[in-house]
């Protein structure tokens, strides 16, 4: 029987991931800001003309493009892909015409929000009708200890996962209202889980306050949560509550276009 001498084979794997962990850099500093051949060369660990050589093959590709000033930017390729996975997302996809129709009913802000691995990502967004917008967008994540869309996520887990989750989060207080510590997190996620929505007071931002419900699959699972965000001077505490009968309907209605049936439907 023949073997099959690896010895040539890894450090060939080793190069690619390199290469490939190189130009995903590369694409991360673009995400930041359009730059040059010498600006991004000047962060980089390697020599110039690997980042070049970098480059290049993703400029073939549409990763990257070039501008009139020879900036490197993002390219189409990605906008694409972007595009494509946003499209995948079942939930994004039954939750889209509900929270549509609920950003047009309220006028304010409305963030789709779910998972991603350890962090909980906005992955769908509507803005607000009113002049004064929020700063958030389609993939940055939301604080799990303050966000109203992260407690409601996390409501829905067994209590030993919270309390794990509760005591490695950094508590920096951002506000006179943001939590700081596991043991009123926790407090607060009974409390959720009991009430069935969650609010931020103005914990993450003075200026804004949320009310986030949960979105549930076939099984009862919570797997997404819907928010509505009102800066302060828009609406009062009260005022924002007012909104809750709205967000709930919406929600539910995503709930039962993905196949769960309430306890009230069942027993209709």
């Amino acid at each position: 029987m023949l073997k099959t001498d690896n010895s040539t084979q890894e450090p060939e794997r080793d190069t690619v991931s390199q290469s490939l962990m190189r130009a995903i850099d590369l694409l991360g500093e673009l995400a930041a800001k359009p730059a040059t051949l010498d600006e991004l060369a000047s962060k980089a660990a390697v020599h110039k003309t690997t980042v070049m050589r970098l480059l290049h093959a993703m400029e073939e590709k549409r990763f990257v493009v070039r501008d009139e000033e020879q900036r490197f930017m993002l390219g189409s390729k990605l906008f694409e892909l972007s595009s494509l996975a946003l499209e995948q997302r079942d939930i994004r996809k039954v939750a889209h015409p509900h929270l549509a129709e609920l950003n047009g009913r309220t006028g304010h802000t409305v963030h789709l929000a779910a998972f991603e691995g350890n962090e909980v990502v906005y992955i769908d967004k509507f803005e607000s009708h009113h002049p004064v917008r929020m700063y958030s967008r389609i993939g940055l994540t939301a604080s799990l200890h303050s966000a109203a869309v992260s407690k409601v996520l996390l409501a829905d887990m067994p209590r030993s996962r919270q309390e794990k989750i509760a005591a490695g989060l950094d508590y920096v207080k951002v506000t006179e209202n943001t939590l700081t510590s596991p043991g009123a997190l926790l407090a607060e996620l009974e409390q959720v889980k009991e009430q069935g929505w969650a609010h931020d007071n103005a914990e993450h931002e003075a200026f804004v306050h949320c009310i986030a419900a949960p979105i549930r699959d076939a099984s009862g699972a919570v797997v997404a949560a819907a928010s509505c965000s009102v800066p302060v001077v828009m609406l009062s505490y009260e005022g924002l509550l007012e909104l809750l009968p709205d967000l709930k309907a919406s929600t539910e209605a995503i709930s039962n276009d993905l196949g769960w049936i309430s306890h009230e439907r069942n027993s209709a």
